[in-house]
């Protein structure tokens, strides 16, 4: 049985629900691989709902293929997986390169963290040098799509905070 490709999209984290359809298993089957499987450990936020970070998603997608296609038991895929993440390095950097924009020089006023207008695409280039690679400016975008998510994340929280602490009182 191959496997076929699963695009997992830019987010930081997922629902239960997202990773079920990306895995192709149902929720019940990720939560029994989390039992068994100390390395898929998605975080919970206060109301005990799981937040699945991209690494869990793809340790979900290891397991589910470990299991269903290659047919190993949940003891052998645990150990397999083990050996596997142990291999790996944790952090990959793919260009150590320092970056050759001078940040000081070509930075616009930062907006706060929860200021409404913000325009990333809005960029100041004085000379050539300044101009960020295509591969750069990919990321620092991706980035920043990352951090705004945060950002919404954060006044969610504050919000239901908020509204736990008025029930309270």
């Amino acid at each position: 049985m191959a496997q076929t490709a699963v695009v997992i999209p830019e987010k930081i984290y997922f629902k239960i629900g997202e990773v079920c359809g990306l895995v192709g298993v149902q929720a019940h089957v990720l939560r029994y691989w989390e039992t068994e499987f100390p390395m898929l450990s998605p975080q919970k936020n206060r109301s005990g709902q799981r937040s699945y970070r991209r690494r869990d998603v793809e340790i979900s997608l290891r397991i589910k293929q470990l299991l269903y296609d290659e047919m190993f038991t949940i003891a052998g895929a645990k150990r397999k997986l083990h050996n596997e993440l142990r291999e790996t390095t944790k952090l990959k950097i793919d260009n150590p390169k320092p970056m050759e924009t001078d940040f000081a020089q070509t930075a616009q006023p930062n907006p706060g963290l929860f200021e409404e207008e913000l325009n990333l695409e809005k960029t100041r280039h004085s000379t050539e040098s300044d101009v960020l690679s295509g591969e750069r400016r990919d990321a620092l975008k991706l980035l920043a799509a990352q951090l705004l998510e945060l950002r919404e994340m954060l006044k969610t929280t504050q919000t239901e905070e908020a509204t736990q602490h008025l029930r309270n009182h």
